[in-house]
């Protein structure tokens, strides 16, 4: 996974997919920095991380 930070990534959640450039991947959190804005997505609702096609 911190292959991935400072590129652009999907958070794929069971309700959601978040798009923006992965910063940082804590032990409760995973955040994101998008056009709208920061995003911080818990890590118990996550289902999949990877790079944005």
């Amino acid at each position: 996974m911190q292959e991935l930070t400072g590129s652009e990534v999907e958070v794929i959640t069971f309700e959601t997919v978040y798009r923006g450039i992965l910063i940082e991947v804590g032990s409760g959190e995973v955040h994101l920095q998008s056009e709208a804005g920061w995003i911080v997505v818990p890590v118990e609702k996550i289902v999949d991380i990877k790079a944005a096609e």
